[in-house]
């Protein structure tokens, strides 16, 4: 009985984290499309993907969470922990897409004190910002909101969702690469 009840509860957690993963990916895709629409002055379309989705913010997201969910009260250490971690995590994201496509998504190249165009401190320290903003401000709400809309649900929305979420992901990111493979 007890495996059966700790399965779950490994369901559920990996429901979570799921759920988590697209909603700050979506709005990773927001705070993208919004920024480039101040500096471009227009509609730009953000990411590696065609949706609405950049899954750098989803992953960071999550990284960031499960590396410091044991830090109540720390919010100097979260600053500091989301700085190095999105600092190291886009550098080797950028590389990544470098190596794959032969193309960079973003260039800090005139940027102070950059690492070959892929990170720099102004950036760093952003991620930091919005980091600690979001361990400490945004990620409770989502949690209480997602709480709240699944509470006494039977039918497992939430699951049907996330799985209806990564068939779309997964063809999306088949027909992303295959663009950008041409």
């Amino acid at each position: 009985m007890n495996e059966v009840l700790l399965s779950k509860t490994a369901k559920d957690k990996i429901i979570e984290y799921i759920t988590y993963f697209f909603i700050y990916s979506f709005l990773g895709w927001v705070i993208e499309t919004i920024y480039a629409l101040f500096v471009q002055g227009c509609f730009v379309k953000r990411g590696f993907l065609f949706g609405p989705f950049c899954p750098i913010y989803g992953f960071g997201a999550i990284l960031l969470i499960i590396t410091t969910k044991k830090l109540y009260k720390k919010p100097l250490l979260k600053f500091l922990i989301a700085t190095i971690a999105f600092t190291v995590f886009e550098y080797i994201v950028s590389l990544l897409l470098e190596m794959l496509f032969g193309l960079r998504w973003w260039d800090y190249t005139n940027d102070f004190l950059n690492i070959q165009g892929r990170v720099s401190l102004p950036y760093s320290l952003f991620w930091g910002a919005i980091g600690l903003i979001l361990l400490e401000k945004l990620h409770p709400y989502i949690q209480r909101k997602i709480q709240d809309i699944t509470k006494g649900n039977t039918i497992h929305i939430q699951d049907i969702t996330c799985l209806i979420l990564i068939l779309i992901l997964i063809t999306d990111t088949v027909f992303s690469v295959v663009r950008y493979l041409k």
